[in-house]
């Protein structure tokens, strides 16, 4: 069994940051990495684990998770957090011995692996594990242990063995969960779906203000603390938003209940930022450096608090969160990032007229190495399906017909070069069977992506599922104002629904189906869920019909 160790710099205060260093000297530093030097160092090795019978409470609180399953592997996660709501989550500057365990069933009669690890204060008392030799295509249980307390119990599945041809692939799509605009009864009914994975697609937090009420959650029983009150900035902020998050009982069960892919949007750092630029930033007036120091410490936050393996641990600023999965012979999944590497969005971001600043070849969405790597693994795939998970709309999108329409600068819209290197890349390959995976937008959609978009007549490359947002939005509607100008502006547009819920997507050997599960209301709890629509795709014949 492995024990990776994950070395990483502790994250200054980004405004204290500046402060120490003095405007001018921060202004001329070549980068973030050189502003974190001044504060990076190790967790020391000659730190002695302090004795668990220290901890007098719970030390559980945010649950366990697991994620990003191989055919002999996958990651357990957890972090201890006594007082989640507080800086330092009431534990002590020092580290502490956590046991864990995974067996073959709920009961833990037949334990397969086992051992302990260190949660050390520098990643917020966080513990990723990566325990190996276990058996492809199969269910475990696990749980942890630090002093004489337990964890909730999880349940995980691995892959299937490279060779292996499953009948079938069930995952769970969700996106877009902001805790101020109501609550997580989605991933409540997405606990109880039976699924191989869940995959995220991004906006696993929002950075934005959320009140002692909780928003729209309109809390009468009880009262959140002020520093919540405020958009998060430092990796204290973004460290507690997680806490936050991770408390709400809805998410727990989800992450409990099955192995996690996750990726990020926008909203796990800053509303629509690009690269190194800020969503605001008019007549540069926020410097590169600064803004890194926010993305570093917004990265740091996600990777302490995700199921994610040591080679997505980041470094600063930077942190390579693209990856790739196998489901046997059925499916490849590639993980794409649409933030960290791409260009500034066009014309001032927003919805805008294509102009020719969008003609530019040299505007990437991914960035070069992102590309290369993806149209690599799409040339040497053997997989009956490509599945691509990423984070905004890719297929055209017009805002109503006519001449006088707009499109998204956010999205694959404001970067067509881009979108036809994509589609390019994977014509070349061969790919026949391509599914993207899309969330931001709040919505559900079910598309068909045009070959070519400005030649509806060039035929279809393969089709794109995405799904609506866990809160985001509020209670939604199933026919937003929008509905027919978007219906009849985009003829590839197989299905619209403006609810929130999430997808439940089945791939097998001759065709995929996606469930568009939605939910009455999130405004309050306890809504039921049911399945607005159901679009299949046969395989080799790309495009989605009502079933």
């Amino acid at each position: 069994m492995t024990h990776p160790t994950y070395p990483s710099p502790v994250l200054p205060d980004v405004r204290a940051a500046a402060r120490r260093l003095g405007r001018r000297r921060f202004l001329t530093v070549t980068g973030a990495a050189a502003v974190l030097a001044f504060t990076t160092h190790l967790p020391s090795a000659h730190a002695s684990p302090v004795d668990p019978r220290v901890l007098a409470d719970d030390p559980f609180t945010l649950g366990v998770a697991s994620g990003d399953p191989r055919p002999d592997s996958v990651v357990l996660w957890t972090r201890l957090a006594v007082r989640p709501y507080e800086p330092d989550s009431g534990l002590p500057a020092a580290p502490l011995p956590v046991d864990w365990e995974i067996a073959e069933d709920e009961h833990f009669r037949r334990v397969v692996r086992r051992g302990t690890a260190v949660a050390h204060p520098e990643f917020h008392h966080a513990v990723h594990l990566e325990p190996d030799g276990l058996a492809p295509g199969r269910d475990y249980w696990y749980r942890f242990r630090s002093g004489r307390f337990v964890s909730p119990v999880g349940h995980t599945r691995t892959a299937p063995a490279p060779d292996a041809r499953p009948t079938a692939l069930r995952l769970g799509l969700a996106a877009c969960q902001a805790y101020h605009q109501g609550y997580f009864t989605a991933h409540r009914h997405l606990a109880e779906d039976d699924l191989d994975a869940v995959v995220h697609l991004g906006d696993y937090l929002y950075e934005y203000a959320v009140d002692a009420a909780g928003g729209d959650r309109r809390y009468t029983d009880r009262t959140l603390p002020a520093h919540f009150d405020r958009e998060a900035v430092t990796l204290a902020d973004y460290r507690m938003r997680y806490a936050l998050y991770k408390t709400d009982p809805d998410l727990a069960a989800a992450h409990a209940a099955h192995p996690w892919i996750v990726t990020w949007d926008d909203h796990e750092t800053e509303n629509n930022y690009a690269g190194d630029v800020p969503e605001d930033n008019p007549d540069n007036a926020i410097p590169p450096e600064e803004f890194l120091l926010r993305r570093a410490a917004a990265y740091r936050a996600y990777w302490e608090n995700m199921p994610l393996r040591a080679p997505q641990r980041p470094t600063g600023a930077d942190m390579r969160l693209y990856r790739r999965l196998r489901y046997g012979r059925l499916a490849q999944l590639d993980v794409l990032d649409t933030r960290q590497y791409r260009s500034d969005q066009a014309n001032g971001d927003g919805w805008k007229r294509p102009g020719p600043e969008l003609d530019d070849p040299g505007r990437t969405m991914l960035g070069a190495a992102q590309e290369r790597w993806l149209t690599d693994g799409w040339r040497t795939s053997d997989t009956r399906w490509q599945v691509v998970a990423q984070q905004v709309v890719l297929s055209p999108r017009r805002d109503r017909p006519g001449d006088d329409y707009l499109v998204s600068m956010d999205a694959w819209d404001g970067y067509p070069a881009a979108r036809e290197r994509f589609l390019a890349g994977a014509e070349a390959a061969g790919v026949a069977n391509l599914v993207v995976l899309t969330g931001d937008v709040h919505v559900h959609y079910g598309l068909d992506i045009p070959r070519r978009a400005d030649r509806p007549e060039a035929g279809t490359a393969g089709v794109e599922i995405v799904t609506t947002s866990i809160a985001s939005g509020g209670d939604g509607a199933d026919r937003p104002d929008n509905y027919d100008d978007l219906r009849a502006a985009n003829p590839h547009l197989r299905f619209y629904n403006g609810r929130r819920g999430y997808v439940r997507l089945t791939l097998q050997a001759d065709q995929l189906r996606a469930d568009y599960l939605t939910l009455p209301w999130v405004t309050r709890p306890g809504a039921p869920a049911t399945v607005a629509a159901r679009l299949v795709s046969a395989a080799g014949d790309p495009g989605l019909t009502v079933a």
